[in-house]
């Protein structure tokens, strides 16, 4: 075989050192060793480049260096050398005296001769003590990294024992005593074997069932704290078992070392002063569920808790939390016993993303209750504490009516989150253990039991560094304590001097564990990552780890989800305008369209025909008012139905304008040119007589003006409302309706609205001021009803035009303030309502006078009217007129003749009784000259009267009539 093929085969140097130079006279030397070339000179071995067959070289190494892996080779037929596979190398060898421990026993790995990377293991005989460490290594410079260890003698020592109280829940709801316990007792056994840790003393445990139960636990602290041997340091298992003893414990000045408590209100320390706890706090999920929620784009979470004082701290932690990352906590259940109700709530609730805090026993409470609510699949998402067993959910309880199927199926998917428990990396700590052979030596103590079935199999580690922990921090103690006079037997309830020495060494404490690197902060507590696991195919898989100190998320990009991802945190709502009906608006724009050719047909019209004296008498400057009123209504029913489906929303506002000042413009224009007539007439048909005379004088300005004030009112009233309070536009959303196929999906049907602020104050003005308006058109118009004027020929048709107006006005303002919502209806009966009032209007007003004019032909104007018919107006009405004027004439004619008739009768009377006066006897003439007075010449008032039948002649002129008799002549 070639020379260098062989070089690189034979390379068995160790890794630190490098060829120098090769010397080739019998052997090839290198720093540690080299290799002999049997029967080859230094001429042949620099020449040669093929070895025969057969051929065998040997490694040597210099000094007192060991050669580890084969000596010799020899060349193989096939054109390689034996043992290919195996490395030689030159190695130092450690001290063989380590490898023998009198009254022990010593275990080499590897076997072989103790080179570098050679473990010892030192174990003693019973009735001796290991005294120094029980493992060492071969370092490459050939010496051991620790002193040999001696077995002494027990007999010869007297070790004083200090005592551990300890609570472990090896039932109830989480029973993690089962794997803890072994565990603490595991780190017993090392550090009592340990001389260099507390060598005067051995640890003892003395341990109770807690049952996780705070009740329970109140017993046990009290045999614990009242019964012999003093405790020193106190070390219970749950949150709720934990702050029943640690606050407790200020009172007999104990240490309390936790290894499984992760409530938040324990890192209060305040309330609990000499508190410790290995298990990291239960805040610690919450900013990796926060992160989670940030990572998949949740903003909206629910939750649910099981009642106690260790998920409602750790809630109010994430509430907190999840706020200030602008996410919404929507729903946010809780039960002490029974879930049932909790989860029906949260279904009720359309809770998507569920964070559950609550233990074991009730999580399969909860989650039967989820299977019977279908609370699981494609559309949700369950975060769940990770320390629970991994098959938690297969584990038979008579408590629930659920079989596995029911609850594998039912948890398929949910993300847990759990703190790092177990140092994922080799390093031996204070215990010379790394974490892998820590859990085989756990296994071995277990007894082969399954890990999945044993309780707090994860939270082991946390009570074997929690026992180091301590006794590395009372090992620390014992220094001071002798300075000051102390030591720790002499610790007693009252001393507080060791409580205090204690505490302080357990504040510093810093040291490498099988659960990673164990430190406490200011409350006690400890820090770790945080491992993201989740449940697929019915086991735990590792997703991912989130250090919170670092805000570091290290994902693996291995989740699973039962969709094509990660499911919404609520139903997706698909938001969608609802429009007017095009058929509808289109319908009723033709009705607009054909009344507004109907107005401009009406005002050719009156404008046309203006000078005959028909339409003169009938006021057609107000009549062309009217029709352009008219349409300007109508002309708001094309803004009326604009909405977002004509033009763009920014645009929304302008056609609220539009349809304001049209439609009030308009109404104030045709309703207040038709109250002004009826308005005048009243006024000039029921004043005193006295002031008759007024009506043959109807001056034309002050209808005008009066139009014109009303006018001037609605368009000041819209100035202000526009200035004020200008309108704008709102989105009224209605109950969300579930289309047919996807039931992830809503749809939020929304509709556009003009309004502003105070919408109804402004409404509930101007519908007040314009009810009024109509209420008092209506009253004047029946007031009217009786009365003919030649000035204004019209108003019975204009009367008529007001009812139907002012019935439709006040039916359709509140019934679309009502269907306000509906926008085919509302517009459907606001539109029509215009419609239909102008119409209306239109018809009345206008036709009557068309048909007039078109059958009797009369399209001259006055004058020609005047001298060919030779009256003034053939009108009915002015004929009637006419008639009770001549009637009024001969009347007063009449009265004339009585008055003068009266007169005469009554010149008769005074003559007649001058002359009875004359002819009275003489006893009247001396009783008239006794009386002192003469009598009077005067008349008797009375027989002044006029006889029955005729009228007071001091009433009765020719210059005053009743116009009362005017009417009832006409009925």
């Amino acid at each position: 075989h070639s020379l260098s093929l062989f070089l690189s085969l034979s390379l068995f140097l160790s890794p630190d050192s490098e060829m120098a130079q090769l010397l080739f006279l019998i052997i090839l030397y290198a720093l540690d060793g080299g290799i002999r070339y049997r029967g080859l000179t230094q001429e042949q071995i620099r020449n040669v480049q093929i070895l025969p067959v057969d051929y065998e070289i040997e490694y040597i190494c210099r000094g007192n260096r060991v050669i580890v892996g084969p000596k010799v080779r020899k060349c193989l037929p096939n054109g390689t050398w034996t043992d290919i596979t195996l490395h030689s190398r030159c190695l130092l060898l450690c001290p063989r005296v380590w490898t023998s421990l009198e009254n022990g026993r010593v275990a080499l790995k590897p076997p072989g001769p103790p080179v570098e990377g050679t473990v010892l293991h030192y174990s003693c005989h019973a009735g001796f003590m290991l005294e120094g460490r029980n493992i060492t290594h071969c370092t490459k410079l050939g010496k051991w990294d620790s002193p040999k260890p001696v077995c002494l003698c027990k007999s010869s020592i007297s070790k004083k024992k200090l005592y551990i109280g300890a609570l472990f829940p090896m039932s109830g709801g989480w029973p993690g005593g089962q794997a803890c316990l072994p565990s603490a007792q595991m780190a017993l056994d090392l550090v009592n074997n340990r001389t260099d840790i507390l060598p005067d003393y051995e640890l003892e445990l003395i341990y109770y069932d807690s049952m996780c139960d705070p009740g329970e636990s109140t017993k046990l602290l009290y045999d614990l704290l009242y019964t012999e041997p003093i405790k020193t340091v106190l070390m219970p298992g749950c949150s709720s078992v934990s702050t029943l003893v640690a606050e407790a414990a200020r009172m007999w000045n104990l240490i309390v070392l936790s290894y499984g408590s992760s409530s938040p209100a324990l890192s209060n320390r305040n309330r609990f002063p000499t508190f410790f706890r290995t298990h990291p706090s239960a805040t610690l999920h919450n900013p990796t569920r926060v992160r989670l929620f940030q990572k998949w784009k949740w903003t909206k979470i629910a939750t649910i808790q099981q009642t106690t004082e260790v998920f409602t701290s750790t809630l109010d932690d994430l509430e907190q939390r999840v706020k200030e990352a602008g996410i919404e906590i929507s729903v946010r259940q809780s039960f002490l016993t029974d879930p049932a109700v909790a989860v029906k709530n949260l279904k009720r609730q359309d809770a998507r993303i569920i964070v559950g805090l609550f233990y074991e026993t009730e999580a399969r409470k909860v989650f039967c209750e989820v299977f019977k609510e279908k609370l699981y699949g494609k559309k949700y998402v369950w975060f769940l504490i990770g320390w629970y067993a991994d098959n938690w959910f297969k584990i038979k309880d008579p408590s629930i009516n659920c079989t596995i199927e029911n609850m594998t199926e039912a948890v398929e998917g949910h993300v847990t989150t759990e703190i790092v428990m177990l140092n994922p990396e080799t390093v031996r700590g204070a215990s010379n253990l790394t974490s892998q052979e820590f859990l085989g030596a756990l296994m071995n103590r277990l007894g082969g039991k399954n890990p999945e079935e044993t309780g707090g199999f994860q939270e082991a580690p946390l009570a074997y560094d929690a026992v180091w922990a301590l006794a590395l921090a009372l090992n620390k103690t014992v220094a001071p304590l002798k300075a000051k006079g102390r030591r720790l037997e002499d610790f007693n309830y009252n001393n507080h001097d060791i409580t205090a020495e204690i505490y302080r060494a357990l504040n510093t404490s810093s040291f490498e564990g099988v659960s990673g690197h164990v430190v406490f902060d200011a409350q006690g507590s400890r820090m770790a990552m945080t491992l993201i696991e989740q449940l697929q195919g019915g086991s735990y898989k590792k997703i991912g780890y989130y250090d919170s100190s670092q805000k570091n998320l290290s994902w693996f990009g291995n989740d699973v989800w039962i969709g094509a991802g990660p499911p919404a945190d609520s139903t997706i709502v698909i938001e969608e305008f609802r429009y007017l009906s095009q058929k509808l608006f289109a319908a009723v724009s033709v009705f607009a369209g054909l009344g507004i050719l109907l107005g401009i047909v009406c005002l050719t019209f009156n404008i046309y025909n203006g000078n005959v004296r028909y339409i003169q008498n009938s006021q057609p400057y107000l009549n062309n008012m009217t029709a352009v009123g008219c349409m300007m209504a109508l002309a708001a029913v094309f803004p009326l139905g604009i909405d977002g489906h004509h033009i763009h929303r920014s645009q929304f506002p302008v056609v609220c304008q539009f349809r304001l000042w049209l439609l009030g413009l308009g109404f104030s224009l045709a309703y207040g040119s038709m109250f002004t007539k009826i308005w005048w007439v009243h006024n000039l048909f029921t004043k005193k007589e006295e002031k008759k005379e007024k009506r043959k004088h109807l001056e034309p300005w002050k209808l005008y003006a009066t139009v014109g004030v009303l006018l001037a009112i609605d368009v000041l009233s819209l100035m202000i409302w526009q200035i004020v309070d200008p309108l704008h536009i709102t989105v009224e959303k209605f109950t969300r309706e579930a289309p047919k196929g996807d039931l992830d999906v809503l749809i939020q049907p929304l509709l556009e609205h003009c309004t502003s602020e105070k919408m109804n104050t402004w409404l509930g003005v101007v519908y007040g001021y314009k009810g009024l308006l109509l209420l008092l058109g209506i009253f004047l118009a029946y007031e009217t009803k009786s009365v003919s004027t030649e000035k204004i020929n019209d108003h019975r048709a204009v009367g008529m035009a007001i009812y139907n107006v002012a019935v439709l006005c006040m039916i359709t303002a509140p019934v679309t303030m009502i269907l306000t919502s509906q926008q085919d209806a509302s517009f459907a009966f606001a539109a029509l309502a215009i419609v239909f009032s102008v119409y209306i209007t239109l018809v009345v007003l206008f036709v009557p006078k068309m048909r007039r004019l078109i059958t009797r032909g009369e399209w001259q104007s006055e004058q020609q009217d005047t001298l060919k018919t030779g009256s003034s107006t053939n009108n009915n009405d002015e004929e009637k007129s006419r008639q009770l004027e001549r009637e009024n004439r001969e009347l007063q004619k009449i009265i004339q003749e009585k008055e003068q008739r009266v007169s005469e009768l009554r010149n008769q009377l005074v003559e007649r009784q001058a002359l009875r006066n004359r002819r009275r006897p003489s006893s009247g003439t001396n009783q008239n000259h006794s009386n002192s007075s003469p009598p009077s010449s005067q008349p008797d008032p009375k027989s002044l009267l006029p006889p029955p039948g005729y009228p007071n002649p001091t009433k009765i002129s020719r210059n005053h009539c009743h116009n009362s008799q005017i009417p009832l002549l006409y009925k």
